[in-house]
């Protein structure tokens, strides 16, 4: 499903002031499990932002000017963390857990009705999973799948009841599109789909990982993936050029000293290229620059020109983290970022 779509709107935003409760939207709530750095929950559409001081306990309370009715982004110290709907004369109370945002996000109060039910949409809309998965059905199966979508999307409108008529009509506007952009496209994605899921098969949980063999090691000699078995293995897949990388490496520093003495190994792996660098030993040097620069921790390695590995596991975006157990099989082919605090839940459960 594809994700809302913000649209540019004018909406103000202010401290209560002097007109009647009725003209504002309250918001309030609590979020558990907050960092002590946690300290601002901002709501944000378009170029207009607002920003609500959360107390030490993780409670706020505020009151917003809302003159056109829409969709929010919902952010904790400027990372998003999920969305909202707002219009004036809500009254409104939010409980989260920060480990879990989204999952965990639920509405109290006038209005809730909307926002419960625009997040179980969502939820609903994920559920259904990739679109390239759906385009890799079988003509039947492909219209069967669309139907039981429609069928689940429709039976959610009559689940909650008093949804604001705006948001019913944004809503069914986009799942319209959706549907129809599913349609249009079937003969066209059909058959590039179907080999896309084929290779997407292999890179199930508990099926045999791909291999890289000797890769570049910055200390000295080459490594392969066989180089760290008997281990866990989280790899990054990163560049010195890729900002989003970058943003990730103080995080995946500390998780590599506070995992130091557990059995896993952090490798990154730089896929620098002459494309991006102008030539390939230039790529080789601003790699070996960043690793020294920066102290990067871990096994840090260069692919150089070969790509199969990133080929293998159908890497299209970077930063790309794959976790994989000690007898070399895939625990998650994308698993998340060092930043986010399901990664430290998973390495629980699997008992790192």
């Amino acid at each position: 499903m594809k994700k809302v779509i913000l649209a540019a709107m004018c909406i103000a935003l202010a401290s209560c002031g002097t007109k009647e409760e009725a003209s504002f939207a309250s918001f309030s709530g609590k979020i558990e499990n907050l960092s002590p750095t946690d300290s601002v929950l901002t709501l944000k559409t378009g170029l207009t932002k607002k920003d609500i001081t959360l107390k030490k306990d993780g409670t706020f309370n505020d009151t917003l000017d809302v003159e056109k009715a829409g969709y929010y982004t919902l952010s904790l110290n400027g990372r998003n963390v999920g969305f909202t709907f707002l219009r004036n004369g809500f009254d409104l109370k939010l409980t989260a857990d920060k480990a879990n945002f989204f999952e965990s996000s639920t509405y109290s109060g006038k209005g809730s009705n909307s926002i419960n039910y625009l997040l179980s949409q969502y939820k609903v809309g994920r559920s259904f999973g990739d679109p390239r998965a759906i385009f890799a059905l079988d003509k039947e199966a492909f219209a069967k799948k669309l139907a039981a979508m429609k069928f689940s999307f429709d039976s959610l409108k009559k689940a909650y009841k008093d949804i604001d008529t705006m948001l019913i009509r944004k809503n069914d506007k986009q799942n319209q599109d959706f549907f129809s952009m599913l349609e249009k496209n079937y003969n066209q994605q059909h058959t590039i789909a179907k080999k896309q899921a084929e290779i997407q098969k292999k890179l199930e949980k508990g099926k045999p990982s791909p291999k890289f063999n000797n890769y570049l090691n910055y200390k000295g000699g080459k490594s392969s993936l066989d180089s760290f078995k008997g281990k866990y293995v989280y790899i990054d897949v990163w560049a010195t050029w890729c900002n989003p990388c970058l943003a990730e490496i103080p995080a995946l520093k500390s998780l590599e000293k506070k995992y130091h003495s557990k059995n896993i190994q952090f490798v990154s792996i730089s896929i620098d290229d002459e494309s991006t660098a102008g030539s390939w030993d230039k790529a080789l040097a601003k790699w070996r620059k960043m690793v020294k620069d920066k102290n990067l921790t871990g096994a840090q390695l260069y692919a150089g020109k070969d790509i199969q590995f990133m080929r293998d596991y159908m890497v299209t975006g970077i930063p790309r983290f794959i976790l994989i157990d000690p007898k070399g099989n895939i625990v998650e082919s994308n698993a998340p970022r060092p930043s986010d605090p399901r990664l430290e839940n998973l390495f629980k459960e699997i008992g790192i």
